[in-house]
């Protein structure tokens, strides 16, 4: 018997595994990759008997594979919370998926696991930006504003390390970072003495401020848009910046795009607003190869021809400011 973790290189799949593993530690290969590289079950070659657990990755993405998979006798676990579309009904596949909004992965794995790894459930909803989710875990464990503060921001410089095209835009390969993560019981050790977590912050800071200096491509009356430079930071900034928007002004709904290196396209997040406005999920399925989850979604490449319908779009969906916060 063999044994594969797939997951999304973010803070959410990271998390979401390491409590898994520390619940269950076994040897097992290890299949991951960049904030956008989803259909990763097509790269497991199991066989019967197998065991491949799946977290934080569209099982919509990846039916095919699964479907493949489940036929060779591979027995699979599958946490997420997207859109999962057709569930297989198959005895070999237990899914645990909630695409409702309310929890990520690592929320999901953390109430299967009855609360025994919460720390880590806490820093994978920060970095998946529901910080109202993550704050509410927090209370249950009795932490103060600084060890919150201290979750908040790993879990941010972990999912920051998940964002670009390639894994030269990145300061490591998010395997290489489980790997570090999975040496600590505890995140406030891996807060505390791992070198990389301080480079992460400082790196994403620094990308921070560059992205803020640069102004709207667009601004409509409920959503704005901006157009992030062709150039390394920006590509590994574009999903925390999009977050960092969304937290500033959960009321409107914002874009950012970012030049494909090489192509004359752009990728997409848009992060929708609090309320009962149109998913972001919902508006990047009209452009091609797009999807996610109800308030953080993307497309993974939006020709530049096609801005202007984006921008008209945006005004469309969402003419006014949300007013409900629920």
């Amino acid at each position: 018997m063999r044994y594969y973790d797939v997951f999304n290189g973010d803070a959410d799949g990271i998390c979401a595994l390491h409590q898994l593993r520390l619940e269950q530690p076994v040897e097992s290969t290890l299949v991951t990759g960049l904030k956008r590289e989803i259909a990763l079950l097509e790269a497991v070659e199991a066989g019967p008997g197998d065991i491949v657990t799946v977290l934080d990755l569209s099982m919509e993405r990846n039916r095919p594979a699964l479907r493949r998979l489940l036929a060779r006798g591979v027995l699979v676990r599958y946490f997420d919370h997207h859109d999962p579309g057709d569930i297989p009904d198959h005895a070999g596949l237990v899914a645990v998926i909630d695409p409702s909004g309310s929890a990520c992965t690592s929320v999901i794995v953390d109430g299967v696991l009855h609360g025994r790894f919460r720390p880590w459930a806490v820093v994978g909803a920060f970095g998946d930006n529901q910080p109202d989710t993550a704050a509410g875990l927090a209370h249950t464990l009795g932490l103060d504003a600084r060890q919150i503060a201290t979750l908040r921001e790993l879990g941010e410089d972990l999912n920051y390390n998940a964002y670009g095209q390639s894994e030269s835009d990145v300061m490591m390969p998010p395997a290489d970072l489980y790997r570090i993560v999975r040496r600590h019981a505890s995140p406030f050790d891996l807060a505390a003495r791992e070198a990389v977590v301080h480079r992460l912050k400082e790196e994403r800071e620094s990308d921070l401020a560059k992205a803020s200096e640069v102004s709207p491509a667009h601004s409509g009356a409920g959503a704005d848009a901006w157009v992030l430079p062709d150039a390394t930071w920006s590509r590994r900034v574009s999903g925390t910046f999009a977050n960092r928007l969304a937290l500033d002004d959960p009321q409107r709904a914002h874009a950012v795009l970012t030049p494909i290196a090489g192509d004359d396209a752009y990728v997409l997040s848009v992060r929708s607003p609090r309320g009962e406005a149109m998913h972001a999920s919902d508006f990047c399925r009209r452009f091609g190869a797009g999807g996610g989850r109800a308030r953080a979604a993307g497309v993974d490449r939006l020709p530049r021809a096609e801005l202007s319908h984006l921008f008209d779009a945006l005004d469309q969906a969402w003419s006014a400011p949300s007013q409900s916060l629920g």
